[in-house]
C-alpha cells in the first residue's frame, strides 16, 4: 500500500505498478505488495482511496476516531481525504491500490454536480460500494496495461472517482439533455484530436480547446458525437490506421506508432474491437 510505502523506509511494501511516468493530472494510482503488521500515516496533501486487490485477511483500521474491524475483501476501500492521518493492524501480506486525487480536481467534480466547491470528503473505511469499485479495477486494470487507453481516459476515471466520493445523495444540478457541444466548438475539439492523434490526449487539454471545464466536457462530448473522448479517439486512430493500411507505403510496426498506437499488437486488438477487420485483411485488400 502507498501509505505504508510512505512510512516505512525499511522495505515493507514493493511497487508493482505506477501512474508516475503517464502523465496523468489530478489522479495518480500506484500498486504495491504489503507485508503485514503495523504502520501509520501521516496527514497528506491529497485525498486517497485505498483498496484491497490481492488476497483476503483481517486488519484494523484507525482513521479520526474512526476504528474499522474487518474482515477485509478485494474490493473493500478507504476512504482518507486530505488532511486526516490513518493506522492499520495487518494480519497478513496481500497486494493494494492506492488511487490519489488532488484538491483541485475534487473541486472541479463538485462544480460540475453543482455542489460548492467547499465540500469536504469524509473519511470512510472498510466501504463496500459497486459504482466506486468498478471505477477502481478501472484504475488497476490501466495501471497494469501496457497498452493504455491514454490520459483522457484516466482523467475521466479520476473525475468518476472523485463525483463518486463527494455525491452524499443531495440533489445534483439539473444537466440539460441531448445538447452536446455547439457546432463551431465541436469542430474546433475534433480537428485539433485528428492534428494530434499520436499524443495521449488529457481531458483538461480537449475540455481547454472547447472552452469548458474537464467535468462538462466528458458529457457534452458525448452528447455531440455519442462516443467518450476516448473512445472516440481510438476509432479516429482505427480509421487512419485503415488509411494508411491501404496505401502500404508503411510496415505494421512503424505505422501503428504512427496513428498512436502503443506496438503491432495493440493497433490489431483495437481495429478488431473498433472495425472487425485485421491490419493485415486490410493490407492484402488494398494490393
Amino acid at each position: 500500500m502507498m501509505l505504508r510505502l510512505e512510512d516505512e523506509p525499511s522495505g515493507r511494501a514493493r511497487e508493482r505498478h505506477s501512474s508516475e511516468a503517464r502523465g496523468w493530472s489530478g489522479v495518480s494510482a500506484r500498486i504495491a505488495d504489503v507485508s503485514s503488521g503495523c504502520s501509520h500515516m501521516p496527514p497528506l496533501e491529497r485525498h486517497c482511496v485505498t483498496t484491497l486487490v490481492g488476497r483476503p485477511q483481517v486488519d484494523i483500521a484507525r482513521c479520526d476516531g474512526i476504528v474499522s474491524r474487518r474482515f477485509h475483501r478485494p474490493g473493500d476501500f478507504d476512504v482518507i481525504p486530505a488532511g486526516f492521518a490513518v493506522t492499520y493492524e495487518s494480519s497478513g501480506s496481500s497486494t493494494y491500490l492506492d488511487v490519489f486525487l488532488e484538491g483541485a480536481l475534487v473541486r472541479e467534480a463538485a462544480r460540475a454536480m453543482g455542489l460548492d466547491d467547499l465540500r469536504t470528503v469524509r473519511p470512510r473505511l472498510g466501504v463496500r460500494d459497486l459504482r466506486a469499485e468498478h471505477i477502481l479495477w478501472a484504475i488497476k486494470a490501466e495501471l497494469e496495461s501496457e497498452e493504455h487507453g491514454g490520459r483522457a481516459y484516466a482523467d475521466g476515471l479520476g473525475l468518476a472517482l472523485a463525483a463518486y466520493l463527494l455525491h452524499d445523495g443531495r440533489p445534483r444540478a439539473p444537466v440539460p439533455a441531448g445538447v452536446g457541444l455547439p457546432p463551431r466548438r465541436l469542430r474546433r475539439v475534433t480537428d485539433y484530436i485528428e492534428d494530434n492523434l499520436t499524443s495521449d490526449l488529457s481531458l483538461a487539454e480537449l475540455a481547454a480547446v472547447a472552452g469548458v471545464s474537464p467535468s462538462h466536457f466528458q458529457l457534452l462530448f458525448k452528447q455531440s458525437i455519442g462516443l467518450p473522448v476516448h473512445r472516440y479517439i481510438i476509432h479516429r486512430r482505427v480509421d487512419r490506421a485503415i488509411a494508411l493500411l491501404r496505401i502500404g507505403a508503411l510496415p505494421m510496426s512503424e505505422l501503428a506508432l504512427e496513428v498512436g498506437f502503443a506496438s503491432q499488437s495493440h493497433l490489431a486488438r483495437c481495429m478488431q474491437r473498433v472495425a472487425g477487420i485485421k491490419p493485415s485483411d486490410v493490407r492484402r485488400a488494398g494490393r
